[in-house]
């Protein structure tokens, strides 16, 4: 059982209990992804460590990281610092859930991802900073899509490769068509040019540059129905969280409805 001693940055995932005192912690790591950790005694009340590893967390740590698959051990912490703000409203404590879960989706675990580690703390950082917790998500959305077998062409038409004319979102032929092949399509999305180039901005967007975040909810609204289906019709992939992000709409929609009719 191969392990070696190490620092890394971490953010905290999620953590269950195993056994009575001890817990096991979910990292995304900068230097191998995702890792499993156990953490002896971390489920008692007086742990020192105990406030080092809240879901949300965010740090440099020391641990014993396994490279054949078998559980990581956490030893110390040092720097960390909580998403505070991502406690306080409901959505946004969704939506970063769902960047963590749609993270443990794409990743393999034990694996480098490069720089991706700070491209999804700077989505996590917006969101504290009550940025737009949709587009930061979006954003990882696009991108992470050549991770996951589905990439698409956003710049230019998947036909004749160019991008002099309008574009819009053809499903069946992953990715853009212009104008002149619109006719290819009977089903293509229909997306306003706005969207579609804020599909084409996230898809190299680094969110580490991004101050302030504002969208339309017009636009909002065609960013997520065009990310949706391709999250359903090509991946299948359907994580608890999105589901509850998708109810929470349901339910605002059901009181504005409410608040119109009274």
């Amino acid at each position: 059982m191969a392990r070696e001693n190490t620092s890394f940055a971490g953010i905290v995932m999620y953590r269950r209990p195993y056994k009575e005192r001890d817990l096991l912690v979910k990292f995304l790591t900068d230097k191998r992804g995702p890792m499993m950790f156990f953490v002896r005694g971390g489920n008692r009340s007086h742990a020192k460590i105990t406030s080092d590893i809240l879901p949300f967390t965010h740090g440099q740590y020391t641990g014993w990281l396994a490279d054949d698959g078998s559980l990581s051990y956490l030893s110390a912490a040092r720097d960390t610092r909580q998403y505070v703000h991502l406690g306080e409203d409901p959505l946004r404590s969704a939506y970063a859930t769902y960047i963590l879960e749609l993270v443990d989706a794409t990743f393999e675990e034990g694996r480098s991802i490069g720089g991706w580690f700070n491209q999804v703390a700077a989505a996590l950082e917006l969101i504290d900073k009550r940025q737009d917790p949709q587009i930061a998500a979006n954003v990882l959305e696009v991108q992470f899509l050549p991770l996951l077998g589905a990439a698409q062409t956003w710049d230019c038409c998947t036909i004749c490769g160019l991008n002099d004319r309008p574009l819009d979102f053809s499903e069946a032929n992953g990715g853009m068509l212009c104008s002149r092949h619109w006719n290819l399509d009977e089903r293509r999305f229909h997306l306003d040019r706005r969207t579609v180039g804020y599909l084409q901005l996230f898809a190299s967007l680094n969110l580490a540059q991004v101050n302030q975040i504002q969208v339309d909810q017009s636009v909002k609204n065609r960013l997520r129905y065009t990310l949706d289906r391709i999250y359903d019709d090509e991946l299948g992939l359907h994580l608890k969280s999105k589901r509850f992000i998708d109810q929470m709409a349901t339910w605002e929609n059901q009181l504005k409805n409410l608040r119109s009719e009274n």
